[in-house]
């Protein structure tokens, strides 16, 4: 228990020099409303991150069904992504997605996520949906891969090395 409450120290706490003054951010008007407990965010963590799993192992039923797979396999990401909001907030978690190092990577993601859905429900082409659904398991990987220090510089190397076409 004393470990959790560390966690909820070093995660939530405020600056008592600021006087605890909010954020002029797109969210400070919303951060009074969100007082979870640590066990409460760790429940809707674990909650969200769990059912993007079901809605992403769901999608693996459907796969002869590049449309219902392309839904559930792409809710089942923004679930399982947006899971991490529950521990670090929503304006952290924005300031994390839309830092100089993974800004591209979100922005990509985001994209990929946008013409997935709109492949599947508005054009109802199934291999334009499946090429969204590559590209949106690249770049989530590569998001993921901008939280796990000098991960970007190692897959790069590696896939310079083995796709390198001098003898």
């Amino acid at each position: 228990m004393d470990a959790l409450r560390r966690l909820q120290q070093n995660l939530f706490s405020a600056d008592d020099e600021e006087g605890q003054q909010q954020e002029d951010d797109l969210l400070g008007d919303y951060q009074g409303l969100c007082n979870l407990s640590p066990i409460q965010r760790i429940y809707g963590f674990g909650g969200c991150l769990l059912a993007g799993l079901v809605f992403m192992l769901l999608s693996l039923v459907a796969f002869v069904r590049p449309i219902k797979f392309a839904l559930l396999f792409t809710f089942g990401n923004v679930a399982a992504v947006g899971s991490t909001t529950f521990i670090i907030g929503p304006t952290q978690q924005f300031k994390m997605m839309f830092d100089g190092v993974r800004v591209l990577a979100t922005a990509i993601y985001v994209g990929c996520v946008l013409l997935a859905l709109i492949c599947a429900l508005l054009i109802h082409n199934k291999i334009l949906t499946l090429i969204a659904i590559i590209v949106e398991i690249c770049a989530l990987t590569w998001y993921g891969l901008s939280y796990i220090p000098f991960a970007r510089k190692i897959v790069s190397d590696m896939f310079v090395r083995v796709f390198d076409t001098e003898i």
